[in-house]
């Protein structure tokens, strides 16, 4: 076991059609590489996390909830901030965790691809936030450029994942349009995907 303690931003449990199948319980990790305008959980960014948590502490946290996972075929979501960046904790985690229950990750997929090799084999479902696919947009938007995503999703789709994974494609007030949706779209349907999620982002 290579990881120690992780920092998170929450433990959510008795989760039900949000981020995944049956009951889960979403664990969410401090730290993002991006610095999106729109970000929707500021606290990943913050100066410091709520709290840090070894393996075995998540797990018997996770554990409390083992008769719903297994009743509803739930389990445990990864999100944040950026799961990914914690590759090793999570790899620990579900080294030991039951096999029953069903694992969800909730990414950027803006991470070294090594970090991905690690944990997809573990994992049931990917649900991926990609912003936009245009280089230009992507990058004003999120600080950041998109190589790492495009050389993940080729991996993803190259190695048989692409069933597994829902990308999401929002519309962003001031970054993008409707036809750039469309073409994210399509350009993801030439990778080899087609389960997508098309949402607008509701500014307050």
């Amino acid at each position: 076991m290579k990881s120690t303690k992780a920092p998170l931003i929450a433990i959510s449990r008795h989760r039900l059609a949000i981020d995944g199948k049956g009951i889960t319980t979403l664990v969410g990790f401090h730290g993002c590489p991006l610095n999106c305008e729109f970000c929707i959980n500021k606290r990943s960014l913050a100066m410091s996390p709520i709290c840090k948590i070894s393996v075995s502490e998540l797990l018997e946290r996770l554990m409390a909830d083992n008769i719903y996972y297994l009743a509803t075929g739930g389990g445990v979501t990864f999100g944040g901030g950026e799961p990914l960046l914690f590759y090793e904790f999570i790899y620990d985690l579900v080294a030991i965790m039951p096999k029953e229950w069903n694992i969800t990750m909730e990414t950027s997929l803006n991470v070294p691809l090594d970090n991905l090799k690690k944990v997809a084999p573990y994992i049931h479902e990917f649900i991926i936030d990609i912003k936009d696919m245009d280089y230009t947009i992507y990058k004003k938007y999120t600080g950041k450029n998109n190589n790492n995503v495009l050389s993940n999703l080729k991996w993803l789709k190259d190695n048989g994942y692409s069933d597994k994974v829902i990308i999401r494609i929002p519309l962003i007030p001031n970054y993008n349009t409707k036809d750039n949706q469309i073409q994210s779209m399509a350009k993801l349907e030439e990778m080899g995907f087609n389960r997508f999620d098309k949402f607008h982002y509701i500014i307050r």
